[in-house]
């Protein structure tokens, strides 16, 4: 038997960079590396949820569940901004 597990992939991730990259202009000073960690701490706080299509979960999300998945990734992206440039500045500041 052959499996195929290429499409499997956690809901959160493509919305995760997207948001990320959107937001990245208010934040001129962040390089590429600076946005992958702001990536992965903001896909940390959040729960995994694995499909294989989108559309999928999308069609049986409820909208008081879609409103929440915004608001838990809202504020996962805005602690993560804050925590990588937290880091940062004490990493500049020791250096």
């Amino acid at each position: 038997m052959i499996f195929n597990f290429e499409q499997v992939h956690n809901y959160y991730e493509r919305l995760v960079f997207e948001d990320a990259a959107r937001m990245s202009v208010d934040y001129p000073d962040f390089t590429s590396d600076m946005l992958g960690d702001v990536a992965c701490v903001a896909l940390n706080r959040l729960p995994a949820r694995y499909v294989r299509h989108d559309v999928d979960m999308m069609f049986y999300l409820t909208e008081h569940e879609r409103h929440a998945i915004e608001t838990s990734m809202a504020e996962a992206l805005k602690f993560a901004f804050a925590f990588v440039a937290e880091r940062m500045a004490k990493r500049d500041a020791l250096a």
